[in-house]
């Protein structure tokens, strides 16, 4: 049965006909001007704290997250919740990795999908026993990914995992300890998320947590 809330996301390319019809003076720049402002006022609103790429590579890769600091990457804002790098001291005895170059790795996912500019959840795995399960490749520098089961795939009904969740992965470390897993939270404008979104535009916030496949 599907739940409340996926059923919600099926049923949003009916509300967006429904709401051209009614206001078809709203042309894509207004769209993405809307979006940009929701952007911006969710971050005003969380007491978010944005640095610079440069001063995120000068901290090693990370985000300060009793500052509530996010990192803009590639359209993305990024805030590292847990990066088991092994070069920081409370990780020293764990064995993590990142994937290498031309490497793929099979990763299990819990997330939550929260429509920034409607103020809800729209889907989440969290309270399923089962993870989304997706494969991402590193090629050349460059990061692909799949889904093959879980929330996202049967919501949404293609495969494609949104770039805004690969932005992330040239500075994320893995590790098979339940324990200390690489969780990101995201803010991922249209452009960089779901075929849904990218087709109606509208950002959503994501909090991601990953698990190697065991």
């Amino acid at each position: 049965m599907i739940n409340n809330r996926w059923f919600l996301v099926l049923l949003m390319p009916l509300f967006a006909i429904l709401f051209t019809a009614c206001d078809e003076g709203v042309s894509y720049s207004d769209m993405k001007d809307r979006e940009h402002d929701a952007i911006h006022n969710f971050i005003l609103s969380k007491g978010i704290s944005v640095i610079s790429k440069s001063k995120f590579l000068e901290q090693d890769s990370i985000t300060n997250v009793e500052n509530n600091e996010y990192v803009l990457l590639d359209n993305v804002y990024v805030q590292f919740v847990k990066n088991p790098n092994p070069r920081r001291e409370e990780y020293k005895d764990i064995v993590s990795k990142k994937i290498g170059k031309n490497q793929s790795m099979n990763l299990m996912v819990k997330y939550s999908e929260y429509s920034i500019m409607d103020e809800e959840t729209l889907t989440d795995n969290k309270n399923v026993a089962t993870h989304d399960e997706m494969t991402v490749t590193q090629k050349d520098d460059i990061y692909t990914a799949s889904f093959s089961s879980g929330v996202m795939l049967e919501t949404y009904g293609t495969t494609a995992v949104p770039t805004g969740w690969l932005v992330a992965m040239p500075y994320l470390y893995f590790t098979r300890s339940q324990a200390n897993h690489a969780e990101i939270n995201i803010i991922v404008p249209h452009t960089e998320g779901t075929t849904t979104a990218a087709t109606y535009v509208y950002p959503c916030f994501y909090n991601i947590k990953f698990y190697p496949e065991q």
